[in-house]
């Protein structure tokens, strides 16, 4: 596949360049975690519900080593001598924590081979637990099929789980073949994660595990009426980002929105807790077999679509690369881009389909996630269908592998049932009229097409080569993507990075890496 007549030597020039970015990054990862983290190990361990306040149990105990200056030394080190010194589970510790019998700065405990010994049996039983949900999820694809790439992509989000479900599954009987419960406003920004089934939120439903376990459930249902499997996206990010990617893998979600850098741009999470917290929870969804979806797409929200088209090319190069460190084969990564190019623009569907054909053909591998026109969006519902419809060309011309269907009443309110059917039913007649046609048609030689490409991939190497001396942290603080500049310790969470200790360890990473 090169029908940009690519350079390759520049494409792994640029591949180079990145991985020499994610190299650093993951120097410094190595060296800290983050209280997000540990809250994760304790859910792997399998510590779940809350204290009478109603505070998450994973919190109880992060914040009970925390203040007893043991955090250092990790939750896994501190869980295990209870174990030895208690005889209980951790999820007892755990609630003995919470009613305050259990004080763990006064356990004396310190063989570490049999600390590791005692955490070894919660350990294997959750690894089981995943690759057997993994299973679960092959079995269900080779038994009844799945739909054809691209796959259809829905939302819903009315902030009530129950009525989620409804929506959903109307959704799938019209032809989605994912669909995704959008979050409520600000879950991103919160320190925890909520508890149990929810039935109010703000512009959509809380990500719990009860409401993951609830949706799942709905979604087999229906995938076993339909003969089809019908996929399940959350969002892995903000705060509590790795301990969403535990949920997911615990309840068999099947893709997770999971960008290293949305949270430091769009949400001013403070990027060393973002930059750490991202590679536990990619380690998870890797070992899951769950697809990430990473965010650039989101870059053309506030930056334009044909000036800075290079940055979301970059930043799909630094995605690969610290996906790889995190054991995610290319088959898993979900890499973003989205049709944002201004409607006035001459040639720009010509521009468009020279970025989308480019990311088809230098990560060939990958699902690629295609996100639909909203920035242009007017509230004109007929403009708005033929934009949507363009976009579907677009990306079956491209051969891309997840479709997050434009909605024709964008920019007027959340979808109603009826305007996904009208969006399934368009991208529906797209894909099976132009189905080939990526096949059939080869681009002009140095037409516009290819000098696009040519054009934006130079301009990805020079930004890439700037980075590469920079370094991420740095050049993130310079507003290099979206136009949005962070600084190095600003913005939400920081408190919660903190060093590794002599004993620290985290007992699922080398299991799950192992496991790839």
């Amino acid at each position: 596949m090169n029908k940009l007549d690519l350079d390759k030597k520049k494409i792994e020039y640029a591949r180079s360049l990145a991985r020499k970015i994610a190299v650093d990054v993951q120097t410094f990862v190595e060296k800290k975690s983050t209280i997000s983290t540990e809250r994760t190990i304790c859910r792997l361990l399998g510590i779940d519900g809350v204290d009478r306040n109603g505070i998450p149990l994973p919190n109880v105990v992060v914040d009970h080593i925390k203040s007893s200056g043991l955090l250092n030394d990790g939750a896994a080190y501190i869980i295990g001598k209870a174990i030895i010194e208690t005889n209980l589970s951790p999820q007892k510790i755990a609630e003995e924590i919470a009613q305050e019998k259990i004080e763990l700065s006064k356990i004396t405990i310190n063989d570490e081979l049999k600390i590791k010994e005692s955490l070894q049996p919660y350990v294997d039983s959750m690894i089981n637990l995943i690759k057997q949900n993994k299973k679960i999820r092959e079995d269900y694809i080779n038994k009844i099929g799945e739909g054809l790439q691209p796959y259809l992509y829905v939302i819903v989000a009315t902030g009530n789980i129950y009525e989620d479900v409804i929506q959903a599954q109307a959704a799938a009987r019209q032809g989605a073949d994912i669909i995704a419960v959008i979050r409520s406003t600000g879950q991103s920004l919160l320190d925890y994660v909520p508890f149990g089934p929810t039935t109010e939120g703000f512009g959509g439903t809380f990500a719990t595990q009860e409401n993951f376990r609830i949706m799942r459930k709905a979604l087999d249902e229906v995938s076993e009426e339909l003969g089809r499997y019908i996929r399940l996206v959350n969002y892995a990010s903000g705060l509590c980002m790795p301990e969403i990617s535990a949920m997911g893998a615990i309840e068999r979600l099947d893709v997770m929105l999971n960008d290293a850098l949305y949270g430091i741009l769009f949400r001013d999470i403070n990027m060393q807790r973002t930059i750490i917290d991202q590679y536990f929870s990619r380690v998870i969804s890797g070992f899951s077999g769950i697809i990430i979806n990473t965010g650039e797409d989101n870059y053309l929200t506030t930056a334009d679509a044909y000036e800075e088209a290079h940055t979301v090319l970059t930043s799909q190069f630094i995605n690969e690369q610290l996906a790889l460190f995190a054991g995610i084969p290319e088959e898993q990564m979900g890499l973003g881009h989205a049709f944002e190019m201004n409607p006035e623009l001459k040639n720009g569907f010509l521009y468009e389909l020279a970025q989308a054909e480019m990311a088809r053909e230098i990560f060939p591998n990958a699902p690629l996630k295609y996100m639909p026109p909203t920035k242009y969006m007017t509230g004109n519902i007929f403009k708005g269908h033929v934009q949507d419809a363009m976009f579907n060309v677009v990306s079956i011309f491209t051969k891309q592998g997840i479709q997050l269907l434009g909605m024709l009443t964008e920019a007027i309110h959340t979808p109603l049932m009826s305007d996904r059917y009208l969006s399934i039913e368009n991208a529906k007649y797209i894909f099976n009229n132009l189905r080939d046609i990526s096949d059939e048609i080869e681009f002009k030689k140095n037409g516009i097409i290819q000098k696009r490409a040519y054009q934006v991939l130079d301009e990805s190497i020079d930004l890439l080569e700037k980075m590469s001396k920079d370094g991420l942290f740095n050049s993130l603080t310079k507003g290099i993507f979206a136009n949005i500049k962070r600084p190095l310790d600003g913005g939400k969470g920081l408190e919660g990075v903190f060093d590794k200790g002599k004993h620290y360890f985290n007992p699922f990473i080398t299991k799950m890496l192992e496991g790839n």
